[in-house]
């Protein structure tokens, strides 16, 4: 119980401290959207424990759910050095990474931003000036072995890619959350 109200709390900051991200909005409709959908606390827990600094940026109007993303200045630090998913990290003969992306999003509740979402989060500040966030990739792309991952970079954001077994210590990942 105690852990749900600071939780709440630091979401409630975080939101009144960064209108920009969700004009229009506000927190009464969300907590009790939050509240009525107690199931979703969970992954926002995990979202805030590994650093990600979740914030409400979007409603849906269709579903009526309110989306989170994580909207640390950097890839959230308990998410970094892992490489894409499952198959890579079994192609690694040695040094493997101790997680992958797909494998801890969905452990957490979480899914990976697309290109498409990460490039609108970057619309709301700077995020990854200093580190990269594995994003989506597409099908065709995983099956050659590849995987994309994004940063902000030069006033631009830039996607590359990289093989999906590949991990640094400056990327990890981003996600969100519908509720």
């Amino acid at each position: 119980m105690k852990q749900r109200e600071e939780l709440l709390k630091a979401l409630k900051a975080r939101f009144e401290k960064n209108m920009n991200r969700h004009k229009g909005l506000e927190w009464s409709k969300v907590q009790a959207k939050l509240e009525a959908n107690i199931e979703k606390l969970w992954p926002l827990n995990e979202m805030e424990r590994t650093g990600g600094e979740p914030d409400v940026v979007g409603h849906d109007k269709k579903t009526g759910e309110y989306i989170f993303y994580d909207c640390s200045a950097e890839s959230p630090k308990g998410r970094r050095s892992v490489c894409y998913d499952r198959e890579a990290l079994e192609s690694r003969k040695e040094h493997k990474p101790k997680n992958n992306a797909i494998e801890m999003a969905a452990a957490m509740g979480i899914e990976l931003l697309t290109e498409e979402q990460y490039r609108a989060l970057q619309k709301l500040g700077k995020f990854d000036t200093k580190t990269s966030s594995w994003v989506k990739t597409p099908s065709d792309i995983r099956k050659l072995g590849g995987a994309l991952f994004a940063d902000y970079r030069y006033g631009n954001v830039f996607v590359y890619h990289n093989g999906a077994e590949s991990y640094y210590a400056i990327r990890g990942f981003r996600g969100l959350l519908r509720v």
